[in-house]
């Protein structure tokens, strides 16, 4: 079977991936799971938590989505992110200035989010056509404080920060630029001025969910979740699966860029199973409610409500229609045509 792009599907992830692991560690605390961001593992005192991901899909801010994108995952555990190795793989062709660019970037950021780049692996290679880099973040805890959606009960609050779509409309907008400038519609007139182009290229600037993250776990949550591959939906079913519980998801209340709209009806895009780094779902247990709202507003960052945790009989649904497991995110629409 060949498979489509992205990530695998969940199904398939248990069957071939998940089952083929077969050693288990007594120092492993959270393994690998549908939902989990982060491992975590028992070092005495404290906690370790790890995660890994991918950059496939931009080009011109790879190095410092590189960077945020897995210290986001380690936020979500409601922890403050500590180090971070990148392998960097580079197509034939590329000059030193790509490199020392990608490079500059991690550096920048990096140091904005207070985590220090501790090792990794650069290598150009005939294996990849556009560069690739896997980062692998670490955070430290003291034991047991690392946030999990083990926790999630009916009657949680379901809370998303920001807005869907903005990785995914940031790096259309930046490495497509051109095509969003030539786009009309069907009266002749440009679908997004020049302002909007250069406004969508910016939400690249807030796809970090550290400061809520870190906020979020100080409050407590029933677990958290990054919206990355697969959008909002797909981030909520995943949650659903880690501790076997339903959702009620209301579309209305879910916040939507208008530069994101716009973007997403010019390439057919569902904006709701778009990549949607720097928006992160936190499940707020109901009594910490208007704590949560008022920890996640104190760092500026814009909270939504956004639907309630409900019991597995009522199943995982938008607006009374249930939600699908996630597939193929919706970015690889554009990027690689």
């Amino acid at each position: 079977m060949i498979l489509e792009t992205g990530k695998l599907d969940s199904e398939l992830l248990k069957k071939i991936v998940f089952g083929k692991i077969t050693y288990r560690s007594d120092d492993v605390k959270v393994r690998p799971g549908i939902g989990e961001d982060c491992a975590v593992m028992g070092f005495g005192d404290y906690d370790c938590i790890m995660s890994t991901d991918p950059i496939s899909s931009a080009v011109n801010d790879i190095g410092r989505l590189a960077i945020h994108i897995t210290c986001n995952d380690i936020a979500s555990n409601g922890v403050q992110p500590l180090g971070i190795m990148l392998a960097v793989m580079l197509p034939v062709g590329t000059t030193d200035e790509d490199v020392e660019m990608i490079m500059t970037q991690a550096g920048q950021t990096a140091d904005e989010l207070k985590v220090e780049i501790i090792g990794g692996h650069t290598e150009i290679t005939p294996a990849v056509n556009q560069p690739v880099i896997v980062s692998t973040a670490i955070g430290k805890a003291p034991e047991g404080v690392s946030q999990s959606g083990n926790d999630m009960v009916p009657g949680d609050i379901i809370m998303m920060t920001k807005g869907i779509g903005l990785e995914g409309t940031g790096i259309i907008a930046c490495d497509y630029e051109e095509k969003l400038r030539e786009a009309k519609d069907e009266n002749g007139n440009r679908i997004l001025s020049d302002e909007e182009i250069e406004e969508a290229k910016t939400f690249l600037d807030r796809v970090s969910v550290v400061a809520e993250g870190v906020a979020a776990g100080k409050i407590g949550t029933h677990g958290m979740h990054d919206i990355t591959e697969g959008g909002i939906l797909g981030a909520v079913w995943e949650m659903c699966q880690i501790a076997g519980v339903g959702a009620d998801v209301w579309q209305k209340s879910i916040h939507m860029e208008p530069q994101t709209e716009k973007i997403c009806k010019l390439f057919d895009i569902n904006p709701l199973r778009l990549i949607s780094s720097g928006a992160m779902v936190i499940i707020v247990p109901a009594d910490r409610k208007n704590l949560m709202l008022d920890a996640i507003k104190a760092i500026g960052v814009e909270p939504f409500i956004i639907g309630k945790i409900m019991e597995p009989s009522f199943g995982i649904k938008m607006d009374g229609k249930e939600i699908d497991p996630p597939y193929a995110d919706e970015i690889y629409k554009v990027v690689g045509k």
